[in-house]
Parts: structure tokens; C-alpha cells; sequence
């Protein structure tokens, strides 16, 4: 079989981060897991960050994390290459510098010939060089659907961590990458892509988000998280920290990437986007239509989302013209209201 016959979207049910477990039984799953008391792990699973952080002296941390899911393009190559990436950006989330990492591989080898997973593996192996990090081994089984992603290790100084939940009242909230890789993915595996959209898409879903690296060490960014399977509202409600703060957002202001706002206005999205409205929709308002399915939709390897105190706006966006990365102002937080996310 050769690569160019295979469609790997054609293997599983879900794709991409699209295909995690729905918010709210992921809540009920971890429910009754006791975590160590340590005063040396900094965030471990009683938070809902992005990766652990563990205090290995006074100043330096190990930021540890794992991420895998099925494809959600039908390229080997690329499925390895967005796998990656995806996983690598929980680092950079934390403000973090990545610094190893271990494939994770489950393959059905009696349907998809290996040579096929070894395409996977290329593409996994570019990014983590592009990373500035080695992909060092890992551990691989048989299994019915195929699944790729990577265990990362990065380190960060303590003081320079990043945080999903501790945005400020008036801080500006600011997007890296435009949203809609849910709705474009399930476009794919329903044979309804294009191929003036799809290329936005793949290259997209394989950008390294490693600007967070940097950003990690300005002290005027409040809050940092990266937007995948939960959706750019379900992200956004973690970093109101259960309702300490509030935030509005201007729709209008919000990046959709090519063909989202034609596909989305066709009812076009995957099954997650209304496990996720289900989960939090009652903490939004002025959502509705497309809207919601473009706000719900689960991203994979999504961009960096994150809180700026207002004084220091300019200084951010400079920095992001200089380094030649796109960079989307799309509301602010405000005190507690009623409702944890206000659209506009």
C-alpha cells in the first residue's frame, strides 16, 4: 500500500484533540485521585494548567507533559509533525524551554503497514528539531486505531512560570493563531475539504508555539495557556479562575482560519463542540448560531492565549512584529460578573 492511498482520518472515529474525553467526565474521572502533597510540585493534577511543574532547586523547574490523540489529517507525515507540535506547546504554555522528548505510538500493524508509522515518526522528529530538542525513544504497541503524540520535558525558572488562572482585572486578552482546526479536521474526514483552505490548516496545526519560551519571561503577561480540545471559550473560562474574574470578548476581533466561517454556517463540526457547550455554555452569554460552533470548537496544537496588563500593550505587540508572528487582541477581564464570558 502505498503512502499516497492512505487516508489515515479513514481509521478512527475522532481525530486530534477533538477526540479527548468531554470536559465534564474528564472532571468526574479525576474526582477521587489523591495527589501527593509535595512542596516541590509546583502545579501537578489538582490544577487544570497546561503541564506539571517540579521545583528541582531554588530557581530551576522540570515542566513535564504528554499529549497524544488519532490523526487528524490523513498525511503520516503531517499527522506526526501536528502530534509534535501539539505536545511540545504545553511547554512553551508554562513559559517554558522544551528540552526532551519520548514518542508515544499505538499502531494497528494487520491494516497499516509500519513503514507507514515510520512516516509518522519522520514528521514528529522534524518538529522536535525545530524545537532545538531530540526525540529520544519512546514506547510503541499494537492497537486498533493509531494514535501518535509525545511525553515532553522542558524547564523554566520559578519565576518566570506561567499560569492558566491568574489573569488580572483590565488585562487585555491576546490570541496567537486563528481558530476552526476542529471544524476544518471534520470537513476532511467528510471528504468536504479544499485545497484552498486545508494548506492554512496543516501549517497552522504544525507552527510551533515557541514564542511562549519568551513571553515566559515578561513579567507584565499575567496568564498563559495554549487553546486546544476544550475550545477557545472553555480556555478561556479556566483562566477566570471559577469565577474570580470575568472576561469579554469581541467576536469580531477573533482570527477564523480559512473556510471555518463557510463550513461553520453549514453546521459543519465535530461531536466535541457540544460536549463542550454542554459542559460550560451556562457560563456564557451572547452566544449563539455559528458562533457557538467557532468558540466551541476543539483545537489541536491551538495558539497561545494569554493576559497582558494594559500599559504594556505596545511593548507586546512590538515584540511580536519583530518576530514576525501574527498576534490577535480579542477582549479583556473585568471584575466577576454573572456570567464567566460576555461575547459582544
Amino acid at each position: 500500500m502505498e503512502n499516497n492511498e492512505i487516508k489515515l482520518t479513514e481509521f478512527t472515529k475522532g481525530g486530534g484533540c477533538g477526540c479527548k474525553i468531554p470536559p465534564g467526565e474528564l472532571k468526574e474521572l479525576l474526582k477521587d485521585i489523591v495527589v501527593m502533597d509535595s512542596e516541590l510540585l509546583l502545579v501537578g493534577n489538582s490544577k487544570t494548567d497546561d503541564a506539571a511543574v517540579y521545583a528541582l532547586n531554588d530557581s530551576l523547574c522540570l515542566i513535564s507533559t504528554c499529549d497524544f490523540f488519532t490523526p487528524i489529517v490523513d498525511s503520516p507525515y503531517n499527522f506526526g509533525r501536528i502530534a509534535a507540535a501539539n505536545a511540545i506547546s504545553d511547554v512553551y504554555a508554562m513559559g517554558g524551554k522544551p528540552i526532551l522528548a519520548l514518542s508515544i505510538l499505538a499502531w494497528p500493524t494487520s491494516v497499516l503497514p509500519i513503514h507507514i508509522a515510520s512516516e509518522v515518526l519522520k514528521g514528529a522528529t522534524e518538529i522536535c528539531k525545530l524545537a532545538g530538542i531530540t526525540l529520544a525513544g519512546g514506547h510503541s504497541i499494537e492497537n486498533k486505531e493509531p494514535i501518535f503524540g509525545l511525553a515532553v520535558n522542558g524547564i523554566v525558572d520559578k519565576n518566570k512560570i506561567k499560569r492558566n488562572n491568574t489573569a488580572h482585572e483590565n488585562d487585555l486578552i491576546f490570541l496567537t493563531k486563528p481558530i476552526g482546526s476542529g471544524i476544518l479536521a471534520t470537513a476532511l474526514k467528510r471528504g468536504l475539504e479544499s485545497t484552498h483552505f486545508m494548506d492554512d490548516f496543516i501549517t497552522s496545526s504544525c507552527a510551533l508555539n515557541l514564542i511562549g519560551e519568551k513571553l515566559g519571561a515578561i513579567e507584565a503577561i499575567s496568564a498563559m495557556t495554549d487553546v486546544t480540545g476544550f475550545g477557545l471559550l472553555g480556555h478561556l473560562i479556566e483562566m477566570t479562575d471559577k469565577g474570580r474574574i470575568s472576561a469579554t470578548i469581541n467576536y469580531q476581533n477573533v482570527p477564523l482560519l480559512k473556510g471555518v466561517k463557510e463550513l461553520s454556517e453549514a453546521w459543519v463540526y465535530p461531536d466535541n463542540t457540544m460536549r463542550n457547550w454542554k459542559m460550560y455554555g451556562e457560563k456564557v452569554s451572547g452566544i449563539e448560531g455559528a458562533t457557538l460552533l467557532t468558540m466551541c470548537d476543539p483545537q489541536t496544537n491551538g495558539g497561545l492565549l494569554f493576559s497582558v496588563d494594559p500599559t504594556k500593550k505596545n511593548e507586546i505587540i512590538a515584540l511580536f512584529e519583530m518576530e514576525k508572528i501574527p498576534l490577535f487582541e480579542i477582549g479583556k477581564f473585568t471584575e466577576a460578573k454573572d456570567m464567566a464570558i460576555s461575547i459582544e
